[in-house]
């Protein structure tokens, strides 16, 4: 037989009485005529099969509402993940750097340089640590209150940032004390016109307050490796360095192993 499309179609093989009977009462049976009795029962199956989608679909608009809860509940826990690891973040960050210029603290900066000990792409590495301290800090934070001394250890650590490198480290020990980690090899020449312009920076008179202050830094260097291959060793060696530029004004000097304690160059401005 082939598809009907119509009430005029019909097989080869059926005569068009029977077609049009057939497609008479299907019709029929559909419209639940009372010249076809057999729709009522097609009428009852539809009636149950539209109870039964009724009852289907009540029952996936009360799982749409479940689903909408635990979507719900979902974005409130994903919510409450994130604040916890922003919490966690900023916790960690501020285990790490100093609260007042955002430099990293000495804890992050002694890990800092190890790794870059440890992972530096020559052997023995080159690198250097200056060790800064600002002379005369405690007369103007004592004179002008704290909160001019702690603005004016934010501009120094600003200045510090902008004199050194992409990759280079700076950080706050404590105090009225600073570190730069200069991970980027340089020779002793480089390392005195960095120490000199570093000198120059800090030393520029700002105004705070109405007030023309000065601050006089002074800088030890440590090499890496001839002054020390570990972060302690080059710190306590930068530092002592430093105490002897303390002798002069504005001055750097370089750690000398003979006396492990000064250098014998020193410079700076006068």
């Amino acid at each position: 037989m082939t598809r009907a499309t119509g009430a005029r179609r019909h097989s080869d093989r059926m005569p068009h009485e029977e077609w049009d009977s057939l497609c008479a009462n299907v019709a029929g049976r559909l419209r639940g005529s009372a010249e076809h009795p057999a729709a009522a029962p097609v009428r009852e199956e539809l009636i149950a099969c539209a109870q039964d989608l009724e009852v289907l679909r009540a029952a996936l608009l009360q799982e749409q509402g479940h689903l909408s809860r635990i979507e719900a509940e979902l974005n409130e826990a994903r919510a409450t993940l994130a604040v916890a690891h922003a919490r966690e973040r900023d916790a960690q960050y501020m285990a790490q750097h100093d609260s007042l210029t955002d430099l990293p603290n000495r804890r992050h900066f002694c890990r800092r340089l190890d790794d870059a000990l440890s992972t530096a792409p020559t052997r023995p590495p080159t690198m250097a640590v200056l060790f800064l301290d600002l002379d005369d800090f405690k007369p103007i934070n004592d004179a002008h209150g704290h909160e001019t001394g702690d603005e004016l250890l934010r501009i120094v650590a600003q200045r510090l940032r902008r004199m050194v490198r992409d990759g280079d480290i700076v950080c706050r020990l404590g105090g009225d004390e600073f570190a730069c980690l200069l991970s980027q090899p340089r020779d002793r020449a480089e390392l005195s016109r960095l120490a000199r312009q570093l000198l120059e920076a800090i030393a520029a008179p700002l105004q705070l307050g109405g007030i023309e202050i000065r601050v006089w830094p002074s800088i030890g260097i440590a090499v890496c490796p001839n002054d020390g291959d570990t972060a302690i060793t080059l710190l306590r060696r930068a530092d002592a360095a430093m105490y002897r530029a303390k002798r002069g004004r504005l001055g750097y000097a370089f750690f000398d192993s003979r006396s492990d304690v000064t250098a014998s160059e020193t410079g700076g401005l006068h």
